[in-house]
């Protein structure tokens, strides 16, 4: 990666990477299961096929034909039983059930210590994703110092910019944690 030579550069960086971090946040939260079905949550499914892993996504189609009901359509009929084993291991607490091609996998109701388990994680998402934030402002004022060394900028500018990184990264903060109280609160809905 080059290293941003103008302040506009480094902002767009820093914007970009700070995003990013919120982006990996919402895919990770999309995973949780919140006691509603989602297409998301057998993500994290591999299936031992054709003498490899794959992902499940490369094995049938994964639908929501109801709000507690998954079903995925196998392409192939000699992985239904692969596919149904491989969602039994991956630790989701599900059930599946084969009916030809078909496998239907019913979501049970969370029960009050799942709840509190995947509050848990939740918060260890969103800290990872706060660390990562915290890494990329590190990384900006490290970038505007150097950029203050090589005579780009002028202590006055540096010090403006600063105060910009330091907001941008306390709108993301803000961001993270309104994501977070928003997938507590989906998750605590009975």
């Amino acid at each position: 990666m080059s290293v941003p030579t103008t302040w506009s550069d480094l902002k767009k960086d820093i914007v970009r990477r700070m995003d990013s971090a919120v982006d990996v946040l919402k895919k990770d939260f999309s995973g949780l299961r919140s006691g509603r079905a989602s297409v998301n949550l057998l993500d994290p499914v591999v299936v031992e096929a054709y003498g490899q892993t794959m992902p499940l996504s490369q094995c049938g189609t994964v639908g929501v034909p109801e709000p507690r009901m998954l079903t995925v359509q196998v392409w192939d009929k000699g992985l239904v039983k692969a596919v149904e084993k491989a969602i039994v291991n991956a630790g989701l607490g599900l059930n599946p059930q084969a009916d030809g091609q078909l496998i239907r996998v019913p979501i049970p109701p969370l029960n009050e210590e799942r709840r509190k388990e995947l509050q848990k994680v939740a918060g260890k998402y969103s800290e990872q994703a706060r660390i990562s934030v915290r890494n990329v402002r590190r990384d900006g004022m490290d970038s505007l110092k150097k950029l203050e060394k090589e005579g780009h900028l002028s202590e006055d500018e540096i010090k403006k910019h600063e105060k910009e990184v330091q907001a941008i990264t306390d709108d993301t903060i803000k961001k993270i944690d309104d994501l977070l109280a928003a997938k507590e609160k989906e998750i605590i809905q009975v």
